[in-house]
């Protein structure tokens, strides 16, 4: 159901180097792109840590910056509205899970031998983009993080992947999903679907 997702390595942890773009402009939210990723990356590296010990050591860094309540809320659209506080309290939950579960082997794998270039700022709002180029070999593609400004603090709330925004791809899916055969059915099978990506891991 969710294996879609944008050639998904990354999450939101990529590497380093800071490269300047014309009309562009890096501040704050680079800052703590950057932040994420070079602490991550150096437990990630780290030969002694085990597998689980990395995992919990790298979601302490991504989760104070990654605001799943409004990536839980965007994906699944409309049909938040609906929820009780109870039932969006348990999906954000389960949605993090999910997140977690899907990217973090994929996050340890894929962070050897590439490079991040950061392209810079494109504010609009109060949100901001960040935009990074993943370097991996003679592939070039675009990976891009979204932050939302609460409180004067910067978190993402999306990432877009050679154009591919992760959050509208949930939110396509969940909609589908929902519409068929209604939202508990939804939670039912992202249960699974945790369940099953985190017996395999």
């Amino acid at each position: 159901m969710i294996g879609l997702l944008m050639r998904s390595a990354i999450f939101g942890l990529t590497l380093q180097l800071l490269v300047g773009v014309s009309g562009a402009w890096a501040g704050p939210p680079t800052d703590i792109i950057r932040q994420i990723i070079e602490k991550s990356l150096d437990i990630i590296q780290n030969p002694s840590y085990g597998k689980q010990e990395k995992h919990r050591k790298v979601r302490s860094i991504v989760d104070p910056h990654f605001d799943y309540q409004e990536m839980a809320k965007r994906s699944l659209g409309p049909a938040w509205a609906k929820l009780s506080a109870g039932q969006r309290q348990e999906f954000v939950a389960l949605f993090s899970q999910l997140l977690e579960a899907s990217y973090s082997d994929k996050i340890e794998k894929y962070a050897q031998r590439v490079k991040i270039d950061y392209k810079g700022e494109i504010a609009s709002g109060d949100s901001v983009e960040v935009r990074t180029v993943v370097v991996k070999a003679n592939d070039r593609m675009p990976l891009n993080y979204r932050l939302l400004n609460e409180a004067g603090t910067w978190k993402v709330y999306d990432v877009v992947f050679e154009g591919v925004s992760l959050i509208s791809n949930y939110r396509s899916q969940f909609s589908r999903i929902i519409h068929e055969s209604g939202y508990a059915e939804l939670v039912k099978r992202l249960r699974t679907k945790v369940s099953e990506l985190t017996q395999a891991g």
